[in-house]
């Protein structure tokens, strides 16, 4: 068997979402998710200039060794743009091994470890009552885990909540926006949100919350600390995680559980906060870590220091990528939980998929392989749009972390 074409999708049905397919010369052909968010093009350049031809006449059951060709044969290794391209081969390389096995991507991994997948939402608001409105909404469509995010007193607009009417969408504009960001009035404000959420539906639902990279260590360590009452199922991407020692810091005085990784794209970008337990949840995604063939690489070793999964899934994300990360949750032994934002109907009537989500868990369905595909025609109507992610800035005018 040898793989005849291969080929770059790109599409905005709402969104920009870049697609690879990879077709056999049996006919069986694969779908993975390459979007990189507010870099989209850079993907379609690396695949379509450098990689994609590569693959023509090559065997694509050969899964880890194209993946290691790719991988190895860059010389430029890792980074973002390289893993992305990478996972949309890898993913839809995988696709095509499970159709030609005739099982569900899942059952190919080494068979499902839970009857389940347990997802959290987002709730979000401009304010306190609004947001506690959002959580019960979400608590009503079943969800037993939900992130909460809250506009805050002062200013003027917060990255994670969604403009008034319309579902939350991080790429914004053309070109990346300046917003004001002030740690005083977050870190003061912070406690008091989940106070609220705490008062009014008790403690049997899981809260979480993602504070964007926006802290010194010492001040995340003050977040966490003060979150304790709260019992948090997580703190996520507390600071931005170059400098991982920082987390040391945050462990020796908090006990809330800690999140982070979903900007990774490879096992040495969390090797040592795994290996010294300095987070609890690892967050990578199969699209920006190198596919499921590297993912399984950073949930193994995970696994060894208590470390559990709980990977990316933003809209930023599309339905192919949502799919083969439920059949990996379904396998992965160490699964923690999965975010889920829901795809808007216009999405998924380009992207079709076999993936089901009953009162607050998902299964990824039985069909073969991955269980999603792209309607190419439908895709055709709507073309690439650039949006770019925001940018911050402190309130005396210094750049700040996004």
């Amino acid at each position: 068997m040898k793989i005849v074409a291969a080929k770059v999708i790109v599409c905005s049905p709402g969104r920009n979402f870049v697609t690879v397919k990879i077709t056999t010369d049996e006919g069986v052909y694969g779908i993975g998710d390459a979007t990189l968010n507010g870099r989209e093009k850079a993907v379609v350049s690396y695949l379509e200039d450098y990689v994609l031809p590569a693959l023509i006449g090559r065997d694509p059951q050969q899964i880890e060794d194209i993946w290691q060709f790719l991988y190895r044969g860059a010389y430029w290794r890792r980074g973002p743009i390289g893993m992305t391209a990478i996972a949309g081969v890898d993913t839809a390389l995988w696709d095509i091994k499970a159709k030609l096995a005739n099982m569900p991507l899942y059952q190919l991994l080494g068979g499902r470890s839970r009857d389940k997948i347990m997802v959290y939402t987002h709730a979000n608001g401009k304010d306190i009552p609004s947001t506690l409105e959002a959580v019960a909404k979400a608590q009503e469509a079943g969800y037993q885990a939900i992130r909460i995010q809250c506009g805050i007193p002062g200013v003027a607009s917060t990255y994670g909540v969604a403009k008034a009417g319309k579902a939350y969408e991080p790429a914004d504009a053309d070109l990346p926006t300046e917003s004001v960001w002030s740690t005083e009035k977050y870190l003061n404000f912070a406690p008091k949100l989940f106070a609220a959420v705490r008062e009014q539906f008790g403690d049997d639902i899981h809260l979480l919350h993602d504070v964007h990279h926006r802290l010194t260590p010492i001040e995340a360590a003050r977040l966490g600390k003060e979150l304790e009452p709260f019992h948090l199922f997580w703190m996520e991407d507390a600071v931005p995680a170059e400098n991982q020692e920082g987390f040391k810091l945050i462990r020796q005085h908090t006990t809330t559980p800690i999140a982070v990784g979903e900007v990774f794209n490879s096992i040495h970008d969390c090797r040592e906060l795994i290996q010294n337990q300095l987070i609890d949840y690892i967050r990578t995604t199969i699209v920006h870590g190198g596919g499921i063939t590297h993912l399984r690489r950073i949930a193994d070793l995970a696994s060894l220091y208590h470390v559990r999964t709980g990977f990316h899934g933003a809209t930023d994300l599309s339905p192919v990528c949502m799919g083969a990360a439920l059949h990996f949750d379904y396998w992965v032994p160490n699964f923690g939980i999965q975010e889920h934002m829901p795809h808007s109907e216009l999405m998924e009537s380009v992207f079709t998929r076999h993936y089901e989500f009953n009162a607050g868990f998902f299964t990824p369905g039985e069909a073969p392989g991955h269980g999603v595909d792209i309607d190419e025609s439908l895709a055709a109507r709507y073309p690439y749009k650039r949006a770019c992610l925001p940018v911050n800035r402190l309130e005396d005018g210094t750049l700040w972390h996004w």
